[in-house]
Formats: C-alpha cells, sequence, structure tokens
C-alpha cells in the first residue's frame, strides 16, 4: 500500500475531476482544508459538501489522492479505514455524508467493472453506470465492516443485481408480467442445454420435460418472449436473397371490406334465381345496367309506378331471405 496512506491525519481536500486536479486547485486544496466537491451525478443534492462553512475535516483519516490515482489494494484499504469512521459518525451529520460520498466514489471501479459485463445491452452504457451506482450506494449502507468480509465481495452481487433490475424492468418493449420474464430466462437457459445436447432445436415438449411445466404454460412464455424486443415496420428483414425483399409493413395483412359484400353476394345468389324472370329481368336492368324506372318501363311495356312496385316488393322479398335466422 502505499505510504501516504498509512498516515492518520487531518483529511486533506482534492479534486475528484476525471482530468485529474490542476496544480492551482492542489495548491488551493493543500491551503483550505474542507469538504471535497463531489461530482458523482448519482448522489442527491443534500449529500453534497461543497460549500458548506464551518467544516473543519476529519480527524483520523489518511489523506486521499485523486481517485484516478489511486490503485486497487489502496481503495480497498481506504475504504476499510472510512468504514470503521462511518460507523462512528451520526446519520444526518455533514461528517457521514463527506464519508459515504467518498466511499461511493472511491470505489466507482467496482460499478464500472461490473457494468462493462452488460457491454452488448441496446442500453448507453452511462445509463448502466449509473444503474450500477445506485446498487453500490445501497451496499455501502448495509455494509457492516465487523461481519469481516471484504467490501468488494459484499458490493458487487447488489451492484450486479440493481443492474439486472433495471434490464428487466425497462427494457421490455411490452411489459408482461415478472413471472414471464424469468419464464423467458429459463427457457433460454434450457434451450441451450438441450440444444448442444441434442444437436437440434428441442421441441416444446422436451423444454416442458426439463423444466418441469405443462406445455401451455412453455408455450406463453415462448409468446411472452417476442414482446422483450420490438422492430420497425419500416424495416427489412435479414434475409441472403437479392435483398429487394419488402419490408414487415407492407406484408402485413388489412382489413378488406370488399369481403361483406363478396358474402351478400354469394347468398343473394340462389335468392335471385327463385325469382320469376320478370322480377329478375327489372333487377338487371335497375342495377346492372343502371337503368331508370321510367326507361325500364317504356322496355316492358309498363307503367313507371308498376315499375316501382315490382322493384320494392323484389327488394323486401330477397332483404327478408338475408336476415332470415337459420
Amino acid at each position: 500500500m502505499s505510504p501516504r496512506l498509512d498516515v492518520s491525519h487531518t483529511h486533506v481536500a482534492t479534486s475528484a475531476c476525471p482530468q485529474g486536479p490542476t496544480d492551482s486547485d492542489s495548491a488551493a486544496a493543500s491551503a483550505v482544508p474542507g469538504p471535497r466537491t463531489s461530482t458523482t451525478t448519482e448522489l442527491s443534492a443534500d449529500d453534497h459538501l461543497a460549500g458548506d462553512e464551518g467544516f473543519e475535516g476529519l480527524d483520523g483519516l489518511p489523506e486521499i489522492p485523486p481517485y484516478a490515482e489511486v490503485g486497487a489494494l489502496d481503495a480497498r484499504a481506504l475504504s476499510k479505514t472510512l468504514f470503521a469512521r462511518l460507523e462512528a459518525l451520526d446519520e444526518g451529520t455533514h461528517e457521514y455524508a463527506y464519508v459515504r460520498n467518498t466511499l461511493v466514489e472511491l470505489n466507482l471501479a467496482l460499478v464500472k467493472f461490473a457494468a462493462s459485463r452488460f457491454r452488448s445491452r441496446s442500453e448507453p452504457m452511462e445509463d448502466i453506470v449509473q444503474v450500477g451506482t445506485i446498487g453500490l450506494i445501497k451496499a455501502i449502507d448495509r455494509f457492516e465492516l465487523s461481519r469481516g468480509v471484504e467490501f468488494p465481495t459484499f458490493a458487487m452481487p447488489t451492484i450486479v443485481g440493481e443492474i439486472k433490475r433495471f434490464f428487466r424492468d425497462t427494457s421490455w418493449s411490452v411489459r408482461v408480467p415478472r413471472r414471464l420474464q424469468e419464464l423467458r430466462l429459463d427457457l433460454a437457459k434450457a434451450g441451450d442445454e438441450l440444444s448442444q445436447k441434442l444437436d437440434r432445436a428441442p421441441t416444446v415438449l422436451e423444454l416442458a420435460d426439463r423444466l418441469g411445466l405443462s406445455r401451455d404454460e412453455v408455450v406463453e412464455g415462448m409468446a411472452a418472449s417476442n414482446a422483450y424486443t420490438a422492430s420497425s415496420l419500416d424495416a427489412k428483414p435479414d434475409d441472403h436473397g437479392d435483398g429487394n425483399e419488402a419490408a414487415l409493413a407492407d406484408r402485413l395483412g388489412y382489413e378488406d371490406h370488399g369481403i361483406e359484400g363478396i358474402e351478400y353476394v354469394e347468398s343473394l345468389k340462389p335468392l335471385i334465381a327463385s325469382l320469376p324472370l320478370r322480377d329478375r329481368t327489372i333487377l338487371s336492368m335497375r342495377f346492372v345496367s343502371n337503368m331508370t324506372q321510367s326507361e325500364i318501363g317504356e322496355e316492358l311495356g309498363i307503367s313507371q309506378m308498376h315499375v316501382s312496385r315490382l322493384l320494392s316488393r323484389t327488394l323486401v322479398k330477397l332483404r327478408k331471405g338475408l336476415t332470415v335466422e337459420e
């Protein structure tokens, strides 16, 4: 461990800027002991101590160099000292918040290491680190030095769990019950294992036997998996052809309003066939040839009024034939 970390004295404030402190900043910090300005965006505003007057620092703590210069072993040793001091402070005081903030920034490397495991996900790495930092804060608040467990060992499951919870709650395109979210993971794991064992994709029954579930439960979980990601209707599918395949929106079906008319036509055919010849002729002249009632009367040698009565009677008969309940 670095020699400068072995001595206990009044803490000398340093900058937590990622680029490291400038010479003027270091000189000013050495000349004026006081609280360090935290740049961790995940902490609440109440936790920052910048600008607090009358805080004279903490006795008994080693000098903390810029965080970019602290190695893993030094960070672990410093954390032990800070945790011991944190247990002796009252929660809600400036001193408690100062030590807690320092522990967060000192152990951000754990968050970045855990976040790197999820680099292949679609979420920005900045968001993953921020969520992991929340897990780090929770681990700091629950850690007890007296248990004899190293802090990285204690904190890593909490950090990873917080990141996984973030993906579980926000990454699904369509919200599904947690039971189906967990079933999707079980199906994916069982599917990989069976695929290696059988050298082919497993069937639904094989997955059900492996997980001890019913066939319907497996089908439900596979259907819920489709809600994890969503594809654009304008995106063209991945294919190995000539690349001229239409987008998904062009291949989706739509409601054809003419289908209802076809059904009526097919139902009317036997009804029209059963009509007398004169009634069929009048229907054809009126609705096929688009002739007026007067023109039909002149063609058949009857009055327009008579044509109107015959046409009305025929239409009423056809309407009743369509609406009769079988």
